[in-house]
Parts: C-alpha cells; structure tokens; sequence
C-alpha cells in the first residue's frame, strides 16, 4: 500500500509502540522490545523493530513500557448463569445443574430481568481481556436476541447460541416438543440475521441429556441448510457420561451421537467463514444471514469439556476438526476431573480455553491460564507422569491462536492475522529483580488480577478503550 492511499485508509490504520508478545507456535514465544506492530484496515502486518518505509505516514501510539499481546479468546461460558458466579461450588454438575442454573435461567423469561442481567454482563466483558467470546444464552428467543444487542454494542466479536433442551430437565426450562424447539431456533435465526456486525448465531443443544433424539436430528439439518457452528458439552462428568449410554444404547461413545446427528462438524476441513461479518464491517443482508456463505462441508464444533474422552471419542474429534475448549477452573470447581489437554495437544487436536462462567467464577483468561497450567501439573503428578505439564507459553498460546483459530485467522501479529491486541500495564506488580520482557509477561499471567492494569483494546484494529 503507499503513502497517498494509507493516509485516505479507515481510522483502522495505525501502529503501536510497545513490548510486544506473541506466539510463533505452541512452544515458542516472541518478544520483541520496543517494537512496532503495524495495523492497516483491521489487519496486522507485522511486528517490526523500526518503522518500514511504506508505514511512515500512519499514526503512531507510543504505550511506553507497557506490554502489547494478541486478544483473548473464550470459547465456552453461559451468560446468563453470570449473576451467581461464585456460589454454589460445593456441588457437583448435575446436582448444581438442578439446584443454581436451571432456575437462575428460568428467569431470562421475563423481560427486564434479562436486560438488567446481560447488560451487566456484556460491560464486564467488554473490560474484560476477552476480544471474542463463544456464549450460551438460554432457551428463549426475546432474551437471546437481547444478549446479542449489549454484545454487539460492546464491539467485541461474539457467537451467541440459542440453548435446545427438551428432556430431562425442570418443567419450567424445557422446551414443549422437539418440534417447538427447533420453530424457536428458526424464528431466532430469522430475527437475528442481517442485525449485526460483530455478534453472530451458533446452534447450541445444550447436551445430550437434554436434547432428544429428534431434537438433534432437527439441529443437524438446520446446520446443513444454514452451515451454522455448533456448541454444546462433552464428557464433563462421569454420571453424565454414563446418562448418556442410558439414552442412546445405540452409540459407540458420548461424541458419537453428535456425530450421528451431523453436529461434530466436517472431516477434514479447517477453514471458517463465520456468520453476519465477524469479520468485516457491514451487515449483511437478511437473505445472506439466512444462507451465512457456509456450507456444510466448513461448519465447525465446539465442545466444552472433554474431560474423559474414550480413545474412539478422540480419534472422532481429529477426524471432525472439532474443538475442544477446556475449562480448567470450571472442572475443578464441580469436582469433574482434569481433562489430559497434554494428550490433545501431542495428538494435534484444535484445543482453546474456555472460562465457563459460572462453573468457572472468574472471567479473567489470564486466570484461566493459570488454572490451565496449575491443573496440568496436578494431573502429572497424580495420574500420569508420562503427560507433562502445560507451560505458560503453550497456556498462552491456548488462549491467543488456540482459540482464535476458531474465528479464522486471530490470536496473532504475523502478517495476515485480524488486529486484536490487549495492552498491559505491570507497573504495579513492583520487584527488585531486573525481569526479562517473557518473565514480565508470565508473571502478568498470574498476578493480572491482584496488581495488573488493562490500558487498551483492540478487535479487529477498532479501539475498544
């Protein structure tokens, strides 16, 4: 691009000064001290440690010694359950499903209870160091809608799903008839499309307990017709899998009865044109939000958890490009387990973060990573010593292009990738010790909440704050 065209670019054209961090690949972390990350219409061009001549006349935003590194991506909370994060984790899921979430979710029913909820929601993520976030709603259409609206507002990128769940659950949160779930999710795909430039549907049965057979039948066409991405749970909990085999006899494994029903996404194919312009500027039409240019053939899966997957179960995950968001701080807190992310990592298998509000209390992604590694180890040490640990940069990596693959090309600074940035200030986290820019970065990781100070947000090269 030259000189005369850059400077009539949009305001998404720009470079920031700082100690920048970013992942080149799962094991290797690049920190470049005072350098400068080039951005031109919502694009990273890359890291440089002086200015290329071409990018002289774009404006330059000096953080000093503040520390610049790729958005956060949260591939699994709920927000409705936002409101009692922190409460009830004496229970284990299916007792705590029962007791807090079901009828916490109940009351997204009335209107103005949802709207003073999610509003409080969406402002917290938005000062959060999330830049995209994979969200459940609940069953009901106006508050969905409504979720949508706030995230939307917040200019963050978000996929919001529709809760599906006809069975075995509390009569006030369960859905008719499959019949009336899937009219549900169609009248809420026709009244979200061509509404929104960041936030964007994916279909989300809740899991398999709670979805009958012709309801994820349904699902599974609604997704070849429309390509849409799908999110649900998986293996979480030993009762849960265990209630499953009860309802569907006839499956080889948990993952295998989303597969059946044509919802563990496509073998063999990664790319991700996500729905209603995640990644452009404009709406798009109602006619093109109805199609989403999607095809069956790239409509990805989500699904949180898979903390005791069978070897049949992951080999179907590989072979479906699924991703699995893993929930350490959730999965403790329930008392499910500590899924063996080591493994899925050795096997290639796509793996994100997932804060998984409120199993999880916490929205913070950096917490989430300390939860990743201090599990890891707790596994190693008690279950398999041949599974080494996570290290904070394969944790960080998790939470940046782990989780931003899911989105497309996001998570990095390499030439080509979506501009989202997070810019730290750890001045406040004091040491007598001289720390290298990488030390300086994991002790964030860890400290974030206690002393450290988000001071700038970008998603898709639009300032947040």
């Amino acid at each position: 691009m030259n000189k005369q065209s850059l400077k009539q670019s949009s305001e998404q054209s720009f470079i920031l000064k700082g100690n920048i961090c970013y992942s080149k690949s799962r094991e290797e972390l690049a920190c470049i001290e005072q350098g400068f990350l080039v951005c031109v219409d919502g694009v990273s061009q890359g890291v440089f440690r002086f200015i290329p001549e071409e990018y002289k006349e774009l404006e330059v935003i000096d953080y000093g010694d503040s520390i610049i590194i790729p958005g956060m991506n949260d591939l699994h909370l709920h927000a409705p359950q936002y409101t009692f994060r922190g409460t009830g984790m004496d229970l284990e899921l299916l007792d705590w499903l029962e007791t807090y979430t079901f009828p916490e979710e109940r009351k997204y029913e009335n209107a103005d209870y949802a709207k003073r909820a999610y509003s409080f929601f969406a402002e917290d993520l938005k000062n959060s160091a999330t830049t995209r976030a994979v969200i459940f709603a609940t069953i009901h259409v106006p508050g969905t809608l409504f979720l949508m609206d706030k995230l939307e507002e917040t200019g963050l990128k978000t996929l919001v799903g529709k809760v599906n769940m006809d069975r075995n659950c509390a009569d006030f949160l369960s859905e008719q008839t499959a019949e009336a779930s899937l009219e549900a999710t169609r009248l809420w795909l026709e009244q979200s499309a061509g509404r929104y430039r960041h936030t964007a549907p994916i279909l989300t049965p809740r899991f398999v307990p709670t979805c009958s057979d012709d309801l994820l039948k349904g699902l599974g066409q609604i997704q070849k017709e429309f390509g849409l991405p799908m999110q649900s749970h998986l293996s979480e909990n030993l009762s849960e899998i265990e209630w499953v085999k009860d309802l569907c006899p006839w499956s080889t494994c948990y993952g295998d009865v989303y597969r059946h029903f044509g919802l563990f996404g496509t073998p063999e194919k990664d790319s991700l044109s996500l729905p209603s312009s995640l990644s452009s500027s404009e709406p798009l039409s109602s006619s093109e939000s109805l199609s989403l240019s999607l095809s069956e053939s790239n409509a990805k899966s989500i699904m949180a958890h898979c903390v005791y997957s069978s070897e049949e179960e992951i080999d179907l995950m590989k072979q479906h490009g699924v991703y699995i968001a893993h929930c350490p701080q959730s999965n403790s807190n329930l008392a499910s387990g500590i899924a063996p992310v080591r493994d899925y990592l050795n096997r290639n298998l796509n793996v994100g973060l997932g804060t998984d509000i409120a199993g999880g209390a916490s929205l913070s992604m950096f917490r989430c990573m300390a939860d990743a590694i201090t599990v890891s180890k707790l596994r190693w040490r008690l279950v398999d010593q041949s599974l080494k640990p996570l290290t904070a940069e394969e944790a960080f990596y998790l939470a940046t292009i782990g989780g931003g693959s899911f989105f497309g090309k996001v998570g990095s600074f390499e030439n080509g990738y979506e501009f989202d940035a997070l810019v730290l200030d750890d001045s406040r986290m004091r040491t007598a010790e001289k720390l290298s820019l990488k030390e300086r970065l994991e002790r964030y990781i860890y400290l974030a909440e206690e002393s450290g100070k988000l001071i700038g947000k970008y998603v898709g090269g639009k300032q947040i704050f």
